[in-house]
């Protein structure tokens, strides 16, 4: 029998045409424990697809449901246009996370709707799985025997590159390892209000907060906090005791120095530097280039910093300067996918790898997947939640576990390769402080302003 062709529509999938989709709505969910509080995003379409995002921890959900009356009723396979038109409200320290977690939800539209993975529309991918680094956590006072124990153990589920926190916080109970003004060691002045809903919060407890948070902003090179040389000892002990456990054959990179000026910042990188360390990570604050070059000038054991900085132009005068060997960038702060690929490109011109930050959920994972995949000067993405038995739960239509042996497998599914989050697992976990699940946002629909950046 002939068919005429809206008979003949019935048998081919036209759930997406790509030229008339337009995104109708923007909703988000709060979750705690990813390890972090992130916030993620759906935003939806007038054919029934949508796209995920997610904003990082240390951002919030008002600075994507800012940008949802910019975005209404465009095509989200635009999503250069798109972005140009939103990043203006970015900004460096986290405060970027809107304008990343839409630009992350429009690639992830745009693939379902052309049928085809996001690296694929990137320009194809260098590589078919990612290796992974782990980081890992070891909480209350402990010895370097007990981190390495804790390391071996991520050795033996198969990662071949790992994270350890090495500073000042080890030393905090160890007389006269630290020299500091009175008041500056130690993170924050009073926990009560670390205990309470923001809700319940009084301005005594708003006062206590800011003062603590007042001590913790204040850029390393003015806190005078300097480490001993019995505080290096202790440091260089530990380290040792580390290797002692995990060998030398695995990478290890070190995070979370602390506070330090840039003089203690030598001196602890040549004291350790014979212990084959991967990079020292954010040892600064990453605006002062010129303390970066003098650092790397300084030292053999490779630089690195990144997860900070928004947009590719504000990477340019480290990676110029040779002030770092490695750039680390996250996919929730740099500007997203296709800015994040523009960093490392830039970056493989001046002979600087890139490692990736990620400490988040699958929806960020996989959108640093697709972005690293077609990236060539990759050294490995960052896994942080492997204490977290649920994580591959909050998501559907991925491998799990997502990461074996160390690495993940690049999907060839349409756009992230995520099928649908799973809000009976979000649900357990939502943030204290937003206990709403995907609700109306109705009343952001209309906020405007004077989104240009000239007269």
């Amino acid at each position: 029998m002939k068919q005429d062709y809206t008979e003949t529509l019935n048998y081919v999938n036209t759930n997406s045409k790509p030229s008339d989709l337009r995104i109708t709505d923007v909703r988000v969910a709060d979750v705690a424990g990813l390890p972090m509080h992130c916030t993620l995003v759906k935003v939806y379409t007038n054919q029934g697809l949508i796209g995920y995002g997610e904003v990082r921890d240390g951002g919030s959900r008002e600075e994507v449901l800012r940008l949802k009356s910019r975005i209404l009723g465009e095509n989200p396979c635009e999503i250069d246009k798109i972005f140009r038109r939103i990043k203006q409200f970015g900004g460096h320290a986290r405060q970027g996370g809107g304008v990343c977690a839409i630009e992350i939800a429009c690639w992830d539209l745009a693939g379902k709707a052309y049928g085809v993975p996001i690296y694929q529309m990137l320009g194809g991918k260098f590589r078919s799985s990612i290796r992974c680094y782990c980081d890992t956590d070891v909480g209350g006072k402990h010895t370097g025997k007990q981190m390495g124990a804790a390391l071996k153990e991520r050795m033996e589920k198969g990662f071949t590159f790992l994270k350890m926190d090495l500073g000042i916080g080890l030393l905090y109970d160890e007389p006269g390892a630290l020299s500091a003004p009175l008041g500056f060691v130690g993170r924050f002045r009073n926990q009560n209000w670390r205990k309470k809903k923001a809700s319940e919060m009084t301005l005594e407890d708003m006062y206590d907060r800011n003062r603590a948070y007042d001590n913790y902003n204040i850029a390393h090179p003015f806190t005078g906090i300097q480490i001993t040389d019995k505080g290096l000892d202790i440091l260089e002990n530990y380290l040792a005791e580390v290797r002692g456990v995990i060998g030398y054959e695995v990478p290890l990179a070190i995070d979370h120095v602390g506070h330090i000026g840039i003089g203690t910042c030598i001196r602890l990188a040549q004291r350790i530097e014979g212990y084959n360390i991967a990079w020292l990570e954010d040892l600064l604050p990453w605006q002062y280039t010129d303390h970066y070059v003098k650092l790397s000038g300084s030292t053999t054991i490779p630089i690195c910093t990144g997860e900070d900085i928004y947009l590719k132009e504000n990477f340019r005068p480290l990676i110029e300067s040779g002030g770092v060997s490695v750039i680390h960038p996250d996919i929730l702060t740099s500007g997203g996918i296709l800015e994040n690929k523009k960093i490392g490109d830039m970056a493989q011109d001046y002979g600087v790898a890139m490692a990736v930050h990620m400490a988040e959920s699958p929806i960020a994972c996989m959108a640093a997947v697709h972005s690293v995949a077609a990236t060539e000067n990759l050294l490995a993405l960052e896994f942080h939640s492997n204490d977290v038995p649920w994580w591959d739960d909050v998501t559907t239509g991925l491998p799990k576990p997502l990461i074996k042996d160390g690495y993940i497998q690049v999907p060839d599914k349409p756009g992230l390769g995520i099928d649908s989050i799973v809000d009976e697992v979000i649900a357990e976990h939502l943030h204290r402080d937003f206990p709403d699940m995907w609700a109306s946002t109705d009343e952001w629909n209309f906020s405007s302003a004077s989104d240009r950046l000239w007269s």
